[in-house]
């Protein structure tokens, strides 16, 4: 008997796969950012350098002055494109895509060490960047160094409970969006393929989201 199964790599999406049908979330108030951010920093003693883990586009655009930058890892979490976006890289009606922690395997980036004199302004900045909407929870997570050294860097890990939260998306999805999916910051295709070259070009490439490039951008 023929296996029924879908193939997710030759899938296209149906009308009522693509754009999702997603719940209004209202952003964060300036005290409800102020209350995550006190709450994330509450054992930070306001002395010592702070450190970021970036996986997505704060490997290319961290948009704030660090004293460091490393190549580093974290487990226990793997990049994926876990997250709709409505306003950055897509709007309400075509939304598109950005990436996020997610639980499982590991993960990539660059540490950044962020000076303590004057963190508070600029972190500030970023928790308007990544917690506008509440879609990630602020997190703690041990982060081995290229060199050898050991941190705690905070990193922004999806919520499973959150509206935006995508799940696993077909191929057909992600085509969909690549070649339509367009916001302030951009399209959608763009923040992937910025995300992969900074990857690359930091000597720690992403097979499987270059793969996932490849056969999801739109043909020539």
């Amino acid at each position: 008997m023929k296996d029924e199964t879908p193939d997710l790599q030759s899938f296209e999406p149906s009308p009522a796969d693509y754009p999702p049908k997603l719940v209004e979330t209202p952003l964060l108030t300036d005290d409800e950012l102020a209350a995550s951010r006190e709450k994330t920093l509450v054992n930070w003693d306001r002395k010592s350098d702070l450190w970021l883990f970036g996986y997505g586009s704060l490997i290319w655009n961290p948009g704030l002055p660090t004293v460091e930058a490393v190549r580093s890892k974290v487990h226990g979490y793997h990049r994926g494109l876990y997250l709709w976006s409505r306003v950055n890289r897509g709007t309400p009606e075509q939304p598109g895509l950005v990436l996020a922690l997610d639980r499982g395997g590991s993960c990539t980036g660059i540490a950044f060490r962020l000076a303590a004199e004057g963190a508070i302004e600029h972190l500030e900045v970023l928790w308007r960047r990544e917690m506008a909407m509440a879609s990630y929870r602020p997190a703690w997570l041990p982060c081995t160094l290229a060199d050898g050294r050991r941190v705690e860097a905070l990193a922004f890990v999806m919520r499973r409970d959150a509206a935006s939260y995508t799940g696993k998306l077909a191929d057909g999805v992600v085509r969909t969006v690549l070649g339509c999916a367009c916001g302030r910051y951009g399209t959608t295709f763009e923040y992937v393929s910025r995300t992969v070259e900074a990857l690359r070009e930091s000597g720690m490439p992403d097979r499987a989201l270059e793969a996932l490039l490849r056969r999801c951008k739109a043909q020539e």
